[in-house]
């Protein structure tokens, strides 16, 4: 044949069959490892089976290159099959190869690290897990109950309207004074004065001190007032004037309560102002307050008095209040002696 004409260089085999199917024509097309050799010994005309049994046949030369038996056998197998045939074998054989890198390194990294409550042990998510549900039985509680407070009166607050009332008042009232058709339409002016022992033993009356105008003053022109310069004061007032009749005699608990309120506000000013002065001690404070008519728009037809009403609080004594402290600073005095 041509082939071996091409080949000056090739190794000519035994005359006769060789191999184990008898086909020269397969066995010459192995040593030779030439693309064509393969296609004439199979008989081949389609690209595909060319490139096929090339693969195969390149493959046999390496694994196979210790004799020529072997690779006269491995180009046999090759040509007795299909050319796609000896495709896919190439395709099975090397593709273990190809992906075994891929998936040692897929398993080679990490896991992802766990985030949240998850990170934590078993004990911790078990204490995170109980505070979440105290919290979150809390604030129902907490809703509830202020629904039961603006909500009109019912069963539950007929029975338990005490309950509501112990939870609400004062931190959490609620109110519609900002939505009343008569919304406050007055300048109330709440002040206190004091009486005084003087480290002579003498009883002294101090004057009125404004504590709204303060308040007044610390707001004005301050673009972040805190609370208790805005509704600290105000709020108690109104609680007291809620909580006690026409006789300022005290209506049930809260208007006890309103008072110690209004006494523990007065002395906190006054210590402030340094009402009592130097060794002096305030033994009893008096409120009053000072009411004025906001005047209408020009516009309207309505006509109030612009004349200020006072109302004047009897003597409150402070001893409850001020006992604790002067006990503690009368034995600060003597274990510096």
């Amino acid at each position: 044949m041509d082939a071996y004409d091409k080949g000056s260089g090739t190794r000519r085999g035994q005359d006769g069959p060789a191999g184990p199917d008898g086909s020269d024509g397969a066995a010459d097309s192995t040593e030779t490892g030439g693309s064509a050799g393969i296609a004439e010994a199979t008989g081949a005309a389609e690209p595909t089976e060319v490139t096929g049994s090339a693969e195969v046949t390149g493959s046999a030369e390496v694994t196979g290159s210790a004799g020529s038996s072997v690779a006269a056998e491995g180009a046999a197998q090759a040509s007795g099959a299909d050319g796609a045939g000896g495709a896919a074998e190439g395709a099975v054989a090397t593709a273990p190869e190809e992906a075994g890198p891929a998936v040692e390194g897929a398993a080679a990294q990490p896991p992802a690290p766990r985030t949240g409550v998850a990170a934590l042990s078993p004990r911790y998510q078990v204490g995170a897990v109980a505070a979440l549900a105290v919290v979150a039985v809390a604030v129902c509680a907490h809703i509830g109950l202020v629904f039961l407070h603006v909500a009109p009166s019912n069963t539950l607050t007929k029975q338990h309207g005490f309950v509501v009332d112990e939870w609400v008042f004062p931190e959490f009232e609620q109110n519609w004074k900002l939505f009343a058709p008569n919304p406050l339409q007055q300048n109330v002016s709440v002040q206190v004065r004091a009486e005084v022992s003087t480290a002579g033993g003498e009883i002294r009356t101090t004057g009125w001190y404004d504590l709204s105008a303060e308040d007044g003053r610390a707001i004005d022109g301050n673009p972040l007032p805190s609370h208790t310069q805005q509704n600290e004061l105000r709020r108690a007032w109104d609680f007291f004037v809620a909580s006690h009749d026409s006789e300022d005699r005290p209506v049930g608990l809260r208007g006890a309560l309103s008072e110690t309120y209004l006494r523990r506000i007065a002395l906190l000013r006054l210590d402030r102002h340094d009402a009592a002065g130097p060794g002096g001690v305030v033994e009893r404070v008096q409120y009053r307050s000072r009411t004025t008519n906001v005047k209408p728009p020009p516009w309207s037809g309505e006509k109030v008095s612009d004349r200020p009403t006072l109302r004047e609080l009897p003597w409150w004594s402070v001893a409850a209040e001020t006992g604790g402290a002067d006990a503690g600073r009368a034995g600060r005095e003597g274990g510096a002696a």
